[in-house]
């Protein structure tokens, strides 16, 4: 008895972990979202324009200040991995140029380098 209510538990907690996980959640600006490790937020916003802009925050969503930190954007558009890189901005603001319009709700990565040279990376 004591291993089938075990057996019921453990299939019970693996049906329900899908429902935790972290999916891309609306910004304060506009764009999604993420996690990008255990102590930064990232906030990727694309207007359908080649200038992609990506906000930092802190582990309790508030702003960073983008001084001193760059980035990479790993993107996937139309079909083909875009590669650019971020550099900071007034405020929490990273900025970038895109080859091609980047579209919102786009998927790909973004590698933000701190000051110190720690990373930081944001899964969209």
């Amino acid at each position: 008895m004591r291993r089938s209510l075990l057996a019921l538990s453990l299939v019970f907690v693996m049906t329900a972990l899908p429902a935790y996980a972290h999916a891309p959640s609306p910004g304060p600006n506009g764009g999604l979202k993420v996690d990008a490790g255990a102590n930064h937020h990232v906030e990727l916003v694309a207007t359908g324009t080649t200038e992609v802009t990506v906000y930092l925050f802190d582990a309790a969503d508030q702003p960073v200040s983008a001084t001193g930190h760059t980035g990479n954007a790993i993107l996937l558009i139309d079909g083909a991995i875009r590669r650019f890189a971020l550099s900071a901005a007034d405020g929490n603001r990273l900025t970038g140029t895109s080859p091609v319009p980047v579209s919102p709700g786009v998927k790909g990565a973004i590698q933000v380098i701190t000051p110190d040279g720690t990373t930081a990376q944001g899964k969209f």
